[in-house]
């Protein structure tokens, strides 16, 4: 027994010594990945600064080549540029914030894979330490291969974890290369949300094939006229295969317009132009042509829309005008235009023969009052009694 237990006792400290030599493996691999995260975090600082000297530079160059235009308008470019160059500022913050972040991530997720490492070796332990008590009232052979598929579970969950902190370290660096190209992508996708607001903007997602935005063209009475597809590339050569793939995916998306929005344009165009069908310009011009692009689309919708179901609305409409329908409707206006007019007629005619009885009962009262006037005037005088009954029945009448 006492030899026995050496031997146990010998086996669990070369447990031991495996598990420490681990656990020395597994701080080498943190301090490397820390190392390789500082090295990142360097690379990102140093693009943004190459990026923003670049900027400066070619803002520099441009001032030179365009210093005898307008002022008005250069200093109108130099206000959008700094704009520019303020929400690029702003983007390279947010992924430096998101950066550190994922950062903060995957500290905390070592920190739990740690403690995580720990409590499972505590456990190991304890449960191995109660397997040798358990095990001393059987056989030596079953007591040797449960500690084999012990230690080579512990393994199986060592290797695991080493594993997943490859894939987290595989993500983050993939994760900071496509941080540039996503960038450009929301600010177009902004860009094209703030300055047409009644169209809707919607951005093609992750891992689906397509462009990166599609822009549905409403007029004002938000009557669908169109789709323009974006797509956007950040990169110092041009590739002419872009060309092609925005092609297909105009074909496929059904649209007749598409436009390619790049850093670098193609060695046979210095500014935005048409190329084999498809609208090649620069993160500046892209506004502008879009703008274009937008009301060219507005007005052709127009007039389609103005002809459609021409011949038919024509066809239609004759057909009612010589139909019984139509017939029916105007004849019956039309007789109750001429009742409207007979009865009319009927009133005038009532009235006046009333007007006319009325004109000659007040001709038989104006005369005779006119007797009675004479009469007492040349008995009494023409100032003793006021008989003005035409003026007063004047004054009288209403207007």
């Amino acid at each position: 027994m006492e030899d026995e237990w050496r031997r146990r006792l010998k086996s669990l400290q070369e447990e031991k010594d495996t598990l420490l030599s681990e656990k020395n493996k597994m701080a080498l691999e943190r301090r490397q990945i820390e190392t390789l995260k500082q090295q990142q975090e360097e690379e990102v600082n140093r693009r943004v600064l190459a990026e923003k000297k670049q900027l400066q530079d070619t803002m520099e160059q441009e001032l030179r080549k365009t210093i005898t235009a307008d002022f008005g308008s250069q200093l109108s470019a130099l206000k959008e540029a700094n704009q520019e160059q303020e929400e690029k500022l702003r983007e390279a913050r947010k992924q430096e914030l998101e950066f550190l972040r994922k950062e903060q991530d995957l500290k905390t997720k070592e920190q739990e894979l740690e403690i995580d490492l720990q409590k499972r070796l505590l456990e190991a332990r304890s449960e191995l330490a109660d397997q040798i008590r358990r095990e001393e009232s059987e056989r030596n052979s079953l007591r040797d291969t449960e500690h084999q598929l012990r230690l080579r579970e512990l393994e199986k969950q060592l290797e695991d974890q080493r594993k997943l902190a490859e894939e987290m370290r595989r993500r983050a660096e993939q994760g900071s290369m496509q941080l540039q190209g996503e960038a450009q992508e929301l600010i177009l996708e902004e860009m094209l949300r703030l300055h047409f607001p009644f169209d809707e903007v919607t951005p093609v997602g992750k891992g689906v094939r397509g462009a990166d935005c599609i822009q549905l063209i409403r007029n004002q009475y938000g009557q669908e006229c169109g789709r323009i597809i974006y797509e956007s590339k950040r990169t110092k050569e041009f590739i002419k295969d872009w060309v092609e793939k925005l092609k297909a995916d105009m074909r496929s998306q059904g649209v007749d317009v598409a436009i390619l929005v790049t850093q670098t344009m193609p060695k046979d165009m210095e500014r935005f132009g048409e190329k084999e069908g498809i609208w090649i310009c620069t993160f500046a011009e892209v506004k502008a042509l879009a703008y274009v692009l937008r009301d060219g689309i507005i007005k052709i919708s127009g007039k389609l829309r103005s002809q459609e179901n021409k011949g038919d609305k024509m066809h239609m409409l004759y057909e009612y005008l010589t139909g019984g329908e139509f017939a029916e409707q105007w004849k019956a206006i039309r007789e109750g235009f001429m009742s409207m007019k007979l009865s009319i007629q009927r009133e005038r005619d009532a009235m006046e023969k009333l007007w006319k009885a009325r004109e000659k009962q007040l001709e038989k009262v104006l005369l005779n009052a006119a007797h009675i006037k004479g009469s007492i005037e040349g008995i009494a005088g023409s100032d003793s009694v006021d008989l003005q009954l035409l003026e007063d029945a004047a004054d009288e009448l209403p207007e």
